[in-house]
């Protein structure tokens, strides 16, 4: 078999973690940040898992993770 490349923009927006779950950081914190409140902002800094009805899809992007 060959080998599979990887999709490189999905392996620079997530991350696999120790447990297998994958992970991505949220949109909306770029720019246009004054009309967001202080609670909108904080919670987009925390990183996001992805739901596992786009595992498969994710998955197949990252062959290799």
């Amino acid at each position: 078999m060959p080998k599979v490349k990887t999709k490189r923009a999905a392996a620079k927006r997530f991350k696999v973690t120790g447990s297998g779950k994958i992970k991505y950081f949220k949109a909306n914190k770029q720019h246009i940040l004054t009309k967001k409140t202080p609670k909108r902002k904080r919670k987009l800094r925390a990183p996001g898992i992805i739901d596992k009805t786009n595992m498969r899809q994710v998955k197949r992007m990252l062959p290799y993770a």
